[in-house]
C-alpha cells in the first residue's frame, strides 16, 4: 500500500510544472537598466517604421488611386484577393525567392572562406586584409548596380570580350537566366563581405582548447570544422543568414538600374513600386507592401525558431 501511495506520489510530482528560477536583484537590474537605455530607440523606431507601417495596412483596405482620389472606398481585403489572384505575384515572389536564396548560399560559401582566411591571417596583416575585403561592402548598392549594368552592357561593356565561351554580341539583359545572373553576381560581390565579418565574429568565439583537444585526440581538419568549429559557431550562423535573407528578399535597387523589371526580373519590392510610384495605386501597393512586411516576418520567425539559439547565452560564452 505504502508503495502505491509513494508511486503515485511520484507521478503526480513528475506531472507538476517544474518552476522556473528566480531572477537575482542584479539580472532584474541589469534587464531594468537595458530596457531604460534602450527605450530612446524603441521610441524612435516606433515612431519612425511602426507609422509608415500602420498606414499602408490602412490604405491596402482601400480601392484608391491617386489620380482619382475622389473615388476612394473600403474594399477590406478585396486588394489581397486581388494580388493574390494574378500571376504576376506569384512570378514576383519567385524571382524574389530564387535570388534569395542562390545569393544567401553563394555568400554563406565565400564570406566562410574569406572568415577563415582572415581568421588565420598573421596579426600585422589583418587590418589590410579586412580593410580590402571590405571595400565592396562599402560602395553605395546605387553605385556597384550601376557598374555591373557597364560590365555587361552589350554596347559598351567588356564582359563579352574577356569571357571566351560568351559570342560577342550576346545581350545579358535581354533574357530572364542572364539577367538574374548578372542580378545575383552583383549581389553577391557587394554583400559577401558583410557575411565575412558576421562569421569571422563567431570564429573568435569558438575555444581554442577545443581545438587542440581535436587534434590531440587525432581529428582532421573537417573533423574538427564539422564537429567543433561549425556548432560553436552556430548563433553567428544564424544572425548572418537571417540579416542577410531578409536584406535579399527586399532587393530593389539591383533590378531597378539594371533591368527595371523588364524580361521578368520583376521582384516583389519593385512590383510594390511598380503599382505605388508608377501606376499610383496607393490601396494595391500598400496591399503588395504589407504581404512583402509579412513574408519578411515569417523568415525572421523561421530562422529563430529553426535554429534555436540562445543569443543572450552566446553572448555570454563569448566574454
Amino acid at each position: 500500500m505504502s508503495t502505491t501511495t509513494t508511486g503515485a506520489g511520484a507521478v503526480r510530482s513528475a506531472q507538476q510544472p517544474r518552476r522556473r528560477p528566480q531572477r537575482s536583484d542584479r539580472a532584474r537590474q541589469e534587464a531594468r537598466l537595458g530596457l531604460l537605455l534602450s527605450a530612446p530607440a524603441i521610441f524612435v523606431l516606433v515612431a519612425v517604421v511602426g507609422y509608415p507601417i500602420l498606414q499602408a495596412v490602412w490604405d491596402s483596405l482601400f480601392s484608391y488611386k491617386l489620380t482619382n482620389p475622389d473615388a476612394r472606398h473600403f474594399v477590406g481585403l478585396g486588394n489581397f484577393t486581388l494580388i493574390l489572384g494574378d500571376p504576376i505575384w506569384w512570378q514576383a515572389l519567385g524571382v524574389t525567392v530564387l535570388i534569395t536564396v542562390v545569393t544567401v548560399a553563394v555568400e554563406l560559401v565565400l564570406g566562410f572562406g574569406l572568415a577563415l582566411v582572415m581568421n588565420n591571417a598573421l596579426q600585422r596583416l589583418r587590418p589590410a586584409l579586412r580593410t580590402a575585403i571590405l571595400i565592396p561592402y562599402a560602395i553605395i548598392t546605387v553605385v556597384s548596380a550601376f557598374a555591373f549594368r557597364f560590365m555587361f552592357d552589350l554596347t559598351s561593356g567588356f564582359m563579352n570580350s574577356w569571357l571566351p565561351f560568351v559570342p560577342a554580341d550576346t545581350d545579358w539583359f535581354a533574357s530572364f537566366g542572364s539577367a538574374v545572373t548578372v542580378i545575383a553576381l552583383s549581389e553577391i560581390w557587394k554583400t559577401t563581405p558583410f557575411i565575412s565579418l558576421l562569421l569571422l565574429s563567431g570564429l573568435a568565439q569558438v575555444p581554442g582548447e577545443l581545438q587542440e583537444a581535436a587534434k590531440v585526440d587525432g581529428a582532421t581538419a573537417w573533423q574538427r570544422m564539422r564537429r567543433v568549429t561549425i556548432p560553436n559557431m552556430k548563433a553567428a550562423i544564424m544572425v548572418a543568414l537571417l540579416f542577410r535573407t531578409l536584406d535579399a528578399f527586399r532587393i530593389f535597387d539591383n533590378i531597378f538600374i539594371m533591368t527595371n523589371g523588364a524580361a521578368g526580373t520583376e521582384s516583389v519590392a519593385f512590383l510594390a513600386y511598380r503599382q505605388t510610384i508608377q501606376r499610383l495605386e496607393i490601396g494595391i501597393g500598400s496591399a503588395v507592401s504589407v504581404l512583402l512586411t509579412i513574408a519578411v516576418a515569417l523568415i525572421a520567425l523561421m530562422f529563430v525558431k529553426g535554429f534555436k539559439v540562445n543569443l543572450a547565452a552566446s553572448t555570454r560564452a563569448g566574454r
